[in-house]
């Protein structure tokens, strides 16, 4: 299925990071204090993705409401 969408020029609505765009998110959430959902909307996948791969790497996540 996915190959036929692929095939039409459909962009599929998720998307697996790759081990770069963790490091990306990372940098980003880390040192230039993006939100999650910020970093989700520019690596285009959803921002629980975001917070559950930074998680995994053992980043202290910010209070949600401390967006930036």
């Amino acid at each position: 299925m996915s190959a036929i969408l692929k095939r039409n020029g459909v962009t599929p609505r998720w998307r697996r990071l790759t081990e770069a765009n963790v490091d990306e998110a990372e940098q980003l959430y880390v040192h230039q204090g993006m939100s999650a959902a910020r970093i989700a909307n520019r690596l285009r996948v959803d921002p629980e993705t975001v917070r559950l791969r930074l998680r995994k790497r053992g980043v202290q996540m910010r209070d949600p409401h401390d967006r930036n």
